[in-house]
């Protein structure tokens, strides 16, 4: 067995009852299949214990980094060093509200919150349903597709501050925008949503989520790991006509490619390394820049 390093001994110390990993492999933790070991990784199993973690972690001296379901980040090939708070399966729940509101915890997947509004009832969700990524990483970035969005109904949030204190946020307050919160400003945690949703037909709401659904899987390359689209919408143009414009549909970097079948994508044909993905990138930018005058920013988080 690896001898531990001090971080890690001292992490296990400090945090006996919660669940840790010591070299973790990221990779198993990102959409994009990328990334090397978490020199910790920890596995909060509840509001409580993410609280503990955030609270002492400053003890530490080293900001931990919170991974959600890694469905829109591209992890380092060396790993990281510190510790990494995973939340895939912490803050788990649903409920209904009232009438028109549900409040969902952070770490519910968009497409099982999807089913659970279409289920009773409430319209407003169906883009949400076969996005990857869980409700506190929608709320974080703002997450939409086909012409819908979390900030048309997300009506409050309920956050943690890096040091693990609790408090609450209005629609207003959230200052979304397209794909982004003041969540990547002051890097708190979402803890919880409060969705405000209208009445429907729970079978006319199913359909229209089964015709997005075959849309997606028309369009999309989900049958290669990825993390979505690779860039935001520009102010002009979209991303991938863009990009097909500048003939880079199928341009590669090692294992690191855009799509054939949509060139908004970015994906990792095998082995892909994290050094790839980046190069590719900042590759696509600069003959799209140079092409057509647009400069085009990243929709992928970088570590």
């Amino acid at each position: 067995m690896t001898e531990l390093t001090d971080f890690q001994r001292k992490t296990a110390a400090f945090f006996p009852e919660i669940s840790l990993s010591f070299g973790e492999s990221l990779a198993k933790h990102t959409s994009f299949r990328i990334g090397g070991p978490a020199e910790v990784m920890a596995f909060p199993k509840n509001g409580e214990e993410l609280s503990e973690l955030l609270n002492k972690s400053a003890l530490l001296d080293r900001k931990p980094v919170i991974l959600g379901a890694g469905t829109n980040v591209l992890a380092p090939d060396e790993g990281l060093p510190g510790l990494a708070i995973c939340l895939k399966d912490c803050l788990d729940g649903m409920e209904r509200v009232d009438e028109t509101h549900i409040r969902v915890m952070a770490g519910v997947t968009m497409t099982r919150c999807a089913m659970f509004a279409a289920k009773e009832g409430l319209s407003g969700l169906e883009f949400a349903h076969g996005i990857p990524g869980t409700i506190g990483g929608g709320v974080y970035m703002n997450a939409g597709a086909y012409g819908g969005e979390i900030a048309r109904v997300c009506v409050e949030a309920e956050l943690m501050t890096s040091t693990g204190v609790r408090y609450t946020r209005t629609r207003e307050e959230m200052a979304f925008s397209y794909r982004h919160s003041c969540l990547e400003e002051t890097g708190d945690i979402v803890l919880s949503a409060l969705l405000e949703l209208t009445p429907g037909d729970p079978e006319q709401i199913r359909q229209r989520m089964k015709e997005l659904q075959a849309k997606r899987s028309a369009s999309q390359p989900l049958n290669y790991p990825s993390a979505g689209s690779a860039f935001k919408r520009p102010s002009q143009g979209y991303a991938a006509a863009l990009i097909d414009e500048a003939g880079l549909r199928g341009y590669r970097v090692g294992d690191a490619a855009i799509s054939e079948k949509h060139a908004g994508f970015a994906v990792n044909l095998g082995n892909a390394t994290a050094e790839q993905v980046k190069r590719l990138l900042a590759d696509v930018a600069r003959i799209v820049k140079e092409k057509s005058g647009i400069q085009l920013e990243p929709e992928v988080r970088v570590w």
